[in-house]
């Protein structure tokens, strides 16, 4: 590879759905489940600042899904309310998707991959849903969806806008208008649950 850092990328298995029983609580969180870079001194994945390099954007991005993914799983293990419970699925779904994409990218751009991990506050929040009962892990993970995904936000605008890797930018740019459309369900689901 020309570049001095190594990107690593690992497909997202089983996060589709793909037969598998997704209302199952989530296993292992540091498996091959989505992506990551492994690169030297780089700050850990999911922290605020925007990136515009390619390996901080594909390690945050892939922390985030696996967060998206890793929640969803959670929230399905214990809810009862419906809307909710779909939303959670299309989450599992759909950032699965997003990781394709990313893994996609990192393919064309000659890159390598290695399994995504949590940041410290993706995984208190974690770690919160998880221990929230039945009765009130809806509240909790609806919030912290709801910051997650403003944290998703703007990552992906920020690489779309700063980034600096052409076929990431314009995998940053696809990604945006899909976690516009999750924020707007967030607001849906805030309203019907009030």
């Amino acid at each position: 590879m020309k570049n001095a850092c190594m990107i690593t990328l690992v497909l997202l298995l089983g996060a589709c759905g793909g037969g598998a029983d997704s209302s199952a609580p989530p296993e292992d969180r540091n498996a091959a489940d989505t992506m990551a870079v492994s690169v030297g001194n780089e700050p850990p994945a999911g922290t605020p600042a925007t990136p515009t390099g390619a390996a901080d954007y594909v390690a945050q991005a892939g922390a985030g899904d696996l967060w998206e993914i890793e929640s969803s799983k959670a929230l399905l293990a214990k809810s009862g309310r419906a809307d909710v419970r779909k939303f959670a699925q299309m989450m599992i779904d759909q950032h699965g998707q997003s990781t394709a994409k990313i893994k996609a990218a990192a393919a064309a751009a000659g890159l390598q991959a290695t399994p995504a991990e949590l940041d410290t506050n993706q995984q208190k929040m974690l770690d919160e849903i998880e221990a929230a009962d039945a009765t009130g892990i809806d509240a909790v993970y609806l919030a912290h969806q709801r910051a997650a995904h403003d944290a998703a936000l703007a990552l992906h605008n920020a690489y779309a806008t700063n980034g600096d890797t052409e076929v990431f930018k314009k995998t940053a740019g696809e990604i945006v208008p899909v976690v516009e459309a999750h924020r707007a369900e967030l607001d849906k689901l805030a309203a019907a649950g009030r």
